[in-house]
């Protein structure tokens, strides 16, 4: 009934981007696009560093791989075009184009959640049962397990899209963000979306909330379980396990603050999603490579090796 009563006839929507300023444009320009390159190219040298390196074959490497592949392309969905967007005016996006940035989005997002979750796994093991953990982690339970994130990011991103294919969208357009999001085009919707928005908030919104307390659980039984080891394996420990700690934090409460509520928009929004969209990625690398030293010892050799 709704389609009759609404007829489908929105075919691009307006961005209106991160400000109207065009002095402020020019600057976030050069920032965003400094930004995007550094977040690539960073992501995609701890991924080459760590297939090259044989001293970093354990499945804890294999899975930073994995997060550094993600965090390449996710930035890629939105940051590019919101670039090119800063040069002009007028910025619109067709609702074919609309959808698959969305899709992407929340395909990428969700496998990078279930691979913060294997991650915590692999540290509980390690710090947890050493002696059982290479029995354990096993290089076919590590590829599943990576496989299982991306199945799990497919499954989330298509319940997603499924419910924002068939919304009726008869005006107006103009979208208050940089990107296409969820709440954005349910405030757009020509029909009432309290209840759809209520299943989107509990399917992103109180999913992430749940994990993020699991993940947080996690990482304080495996904290608390270092009393026993002695202090080097502490200091090691405590490294890697804060590295991913703030990783978690950084990802998940942009997340909550974002998908738990109602269908509201807000003006801070841009700003949490340039955060967890954006920057996170960016962050990641930095993390991960400033806290661990065999990275960092890893990239010097093969930095080396390539200039000799």
């Amino acid at each position: 009934m709704d389609h009759l009563t609404h007829p489908n006839n929105v075919t691009e929507f307006i961005l209106l981007g991160l400000t109207q300023n065009p002095q402020l444009q020019k600057i976030l320009f050069i920032v965003f696009l400094f930004i995007f390159l550094f977040t690539v190219l960073a992501n995609l040298l701890i991924t080459v560093t760590i297939s090259l390196s044989p001293t970093l074959s354990a499945p804890m490497y294999f899975f930073l791989t994995c997060l550094s592949f993600v965090d390449a392309f996710y930035t890629s969905v939105t940051t590019p075009k919101m670039i090119i967007d800063l040069l002009y005016q007028r910025r619109t996006i067709s609702l074919g184009g609309c959808l698959t940035q969305l899709f992407v989005e929340h395909l990428l997002g969700g496998s990078e959640i279930i691979l913060l979750i294997v991650m915590a796994y692999d540290r509980y093991v390690a710090i947890c049962k050493p002696l059982h953990y290479v029995s354990i982690m096993r290089p076919g339970l590590c590829r599943l397990l990576v496989m299982v994130a991306w199945i799990g990011g497919v499954v989330h991103a298509t319940v997603q899209i499924l419910f924002m294919v068939n919304l009726p969208f008869c005006g107006p357009n103009v979208i208050d963000h940089f990107m296409c999001d969820l709440f954005p085009l349910l405030k757009l919707a020509c029909r009432d979306t309290y209840r759809l928005g209520m299943i989107v908030a509990a399917n992103s919104g109180a999913m992430c909330l749940l994990i993020f307390s699991m993940l947080l659980t996690s990482y304080i039984v495996i904290l608390s379980s270092l009393k026993s080891h002695g202090s080097e394996g502490q200091r090691k420990a405590l490294s890697t396990c804060g590295a991913h700690v703030i990783v978690v934090v950084l990802f998940f409460v942009p997340c909550i603050f974002t998908y738990m509520r109602p269908v509201v928009t807000y003006p801070v929004d841009k700003l949490v999603t340039v955060f967890f969209a954006i920057l996170t990625p960016m962050f990641n690398p930095i993390i991960y490579t400033v806290r661990n030293t065999e990275v960092k010892n890893a990239m010097r050799s093969l930095l080396k090796k390539r200039v000799a």
